[in-house]
């Protein structure tokens, strides 16, 4: 009986082989046949920031393996491959290692993409996009000008991380611990006011809480819902002894008998105004103190709540009493209105800071199951469930007909309206960077703000730029980049030199990967009416409350502006989960 022969598998020399031969052949080149049902199948394409880790793999295998499959049930399969190739960390490379993102960056890819064909999955490379590049970002531009002309971007004051020693805004991984301070110099950083552009996402804030037809896990839907954070309640207007509009948004109007002080964010705009002289220096170190940390230092529920008087009141609108006005860090400018009225009864927050700093404790919720309360006696909030006491009129009101007859009453008396709050704020696109896509808008003494003429797009970054080691921005620097002329008078005008925030454009690269080299728009509207929407998309839980939501966002918006068909862009969606390393933290190039 003879050996058999033993041949030993060489998978640098077999799978080359392969890999070229399915190349040669357009075995994964998909294109329109309709004979075939479709199937767009996206994984979230990688930042071009070094080498892919497992955990790009870990991501990419699954979706590989689906996409196969289904190729093998007969259908028509589209699964393309992109790089998101803007953004900070390519900027921080170029001020650390003295080279030009561009540069930096296309390395990055180059390599990423040896290493992504390497592995065999079935992308159609042919489709490839590239964020940075200017057949690329043309068409971001283009899709800003129309949020523009349809009322979507704006422009207003808001404030940044400035760090006053390298005169510079900061990223937020910039900032760096408890105190806050700037990881170049160790300055501490400071809050300061600059015009930023904005797009209305919370105009779609309640079309995004429909999942109509969509199978997205019920994790990242509940994370999407608590992030929008609908409110329904009231909008109800007290007033400062100065005869300022304060304006407040409460769940709970039926609790207004029992506010005994209000509190407003450092920031209101109120605070200059009724902050009494004998209380200006306190309240200004509090308010210097307090806007240096982050919303979520400032949210902690670990954190013990500080305050301070301003010396001012406003007038309770349904009682006519004079109530105290306190500042305080855990009252934020961006949810709501910036001003609460405190209810220490019946809200265990306000309790808390009450009994703090010596405040009245009022109850005017009865619940039915305890003894008559007395708020001088309280040691922690009650839940107001009940009905309504010490309240005027509506004393005696049960609990299930109060939220009514309060409502009806600030109506009837004029100073308040039934509202819908929402926790989602408008998103903030403007980035004070070079590496980015340049926000096409001029600026001309005589006429305006106005869009850069479509016909000029794209707006192209300049390569010959000066990197300073406080990070400015080179576009601000640059002697004639910014300089340009009016499309309307065609005098001296300037340009915008803030870039979009790099998810403008990760919320539409989904669509770019249909026609990547079409150029009579954004995409080849025959291909998109073949593949779109996207059948299943694939990617990490942590892009629930960021990407995702504003991925949606762009769509519903292209959809009304007449650009985008159908309600959502991505019917399944599902996560991989995470590897993790030793520490418990998941792996990330950031943090080598």
């Amino acid at each position: 009986m003879t050996e058999a022969k033993v041949r030993i598998y060489n998978p640098a020399e077999i799978e080359a082989r392969w890999q070229e031969r399915w190349e040669r052949d357009g075995l994964y080149h998909a294109d329109i046949d309709p004979n075939k049902p479709k199937h767009y199948a996206l994984t979230m394409l990688p930042y071009p920031s070094g080498n892919l880790h497992i955990g790009h793999w870990y991501a990419m295998t699954p979706s590989d393996a689906r996409a196969r499959f289904m190729r093998m049930r007969g259908y028509n399969v589209l699964f393309p491959m992109g790089f998101d190739a803007f953004g900070l960390p390519a900027e921080n490379a170029a001020i650390k290692r003295n080279i030009h993102p561009k540069e930096w960056t296309y390395q990055n890819i180059a390599n990423m993409r040896r290493q992504l064909k390497s592995m065999g999955a079935m992308f159609d490379w042919r489709r490839e996009a590239i964020s940075s590049d200017p057949e690329y970002y043309r068409w971001t531009q283009w899709f800003f000008i129309q949020f523009y002309k349809h009322g979507l971007a704006y422009r207003k004051m808001s404030p940044v991380d400035w760090c006053p020693t390298c005169n510079t805004t900061l990223a937020r991984e910039q900032v760096w611990g408890e105190d806050r301070h700037c990881e170049r110099c160790g300055t501490p950083v400071i809050k300061k006011n600059l015009e930023q552009w904005f797009f209305k996402t919370t105009a779609y804030a309640e079309e995004l809480l429909r999942y109509d037809g969509m199978d997205w896990p019920e994790k990242v839907r509940e994370m999407q819902i608590n992030w929008i954070g609908k409110s329904e309640g009231a909008s109800v207007i007290f007033s400062t002894e100065q005869g300022d509009p304060l304006e407040v948004f409460t769940t709970r109007p039926d609790t207004l008998w029992g506010v005994t002080f209000m509190v407003l964010a450092p920031e209101h705009p109120l605070v200059e105004r009724v902050t009494t002289p004998d209380r200006k220096a306190e309240v200004e170190a509090y308010v210097a103190q307090a806007i240096r940390q982050s919303d979520i230092q400032r949210e902690s529920t670990e954190k013990e709540k500080t305050g301070v008087f301003t010396g001012g009141y406003a007038i309770n609108p349904v009682n006519g009493e004079r109530v105290p006005i306190w500042i305080a860090d855990y009252v934020l400018m961006s949810y709501g209105t910036g001003a609460i009225m405190a209810v220490p009864a019946h809200d265990q927050r306000d309790f808390e800071f009450a009994r703090k700093y010596g405040l009245p404790v009022r109850v005017v919720i009865q619940p039915e199951d305890m003894e008559p309360l007395d708020g001088d006696a309280l040691t922690a909030a009650v839940p107001a469930r009940g009905k309504m006491v010490n309240s005027g009129s509506l004393t005696g009101t049960p609990g299930d007909k109060s939220f009514e007859a309060a409502v009806a009453y600030v109506e009837q008396i004029g100073k308040g309206k039934r509202a819908v709050n929402y926790r989602l704020r408008d998103w903030l696109i403007s980035r004070q960077r070079y590496w980015g896509a340049p926000i096409p808008m001029i600026y001309c003494e005589k006429c305006g703000v106005l869009p850069v003429p479509e016909d000029q797009l794209p707006v192209l970054l300049p390569d010959d730029v000066e990197w300073r080691p406080t990070g400015e921005s080179p576009l601000k620097l640059h002697p004639t980049w910014r300089f340009t002329t009016c499309p309307n008078c065609g005098g001296k005008a300037e340009r915008e030199t803030d870039t979009m925030d790099t998810f403008m454009c990760s919320s539409w690269y989904h669509l770019r990967y249909l026609s990547p080299h079409y150029d009579q728009g954004p995409f080849d509207p025959r291909e998109y009416d073949y593949w779109m929407p996207v059948d299943t998309y694939t990617g990490g839980a942590e892009h629930a409350t960021m990407h995702l939501i504003y991925t949606r966002f762009f769509h519903k918006a292209c959809r009304d502006i007449g650009i985008t068909k159908g309600n959502e862009p991505m019917i399944q969606l599902r996560n991989q989960g995470q590897i993790l390393g030793p520490d418990g933290q998941r792996m990330s190039k950031s943090r080598g």
